[in-house]
């Protein structure tokens, strides 16, 4: 968070994903990670003014 003129204001948001998968769709998970912010409704609103970035943990 920044201050700005008094008031906190959100810049970035990071978003992290743990998923339990199976060996066999784990490049799966990662290739639909890639592209996943571009169909997000949330991320899209948010576009522009506050940066959002995701991380991938797969277990």
């Amino acid at each position: 968070m920044f201050d700005r003129d008094g008031v906190l204001v959100i810049e970035r948001i990071t978003v992290r994903y743990r998923l339990g998968v199976r060996e066999d769709q784990r490049e799966q998970a990662e290739r639909v990670h890639g592209f996943h912010a571009r169909f997000c409704p949330v991320a899209r609103s948010l576009e522009g003014g506050i940066d959002v970035r995701t991380e991938l943990e797969l277990a």
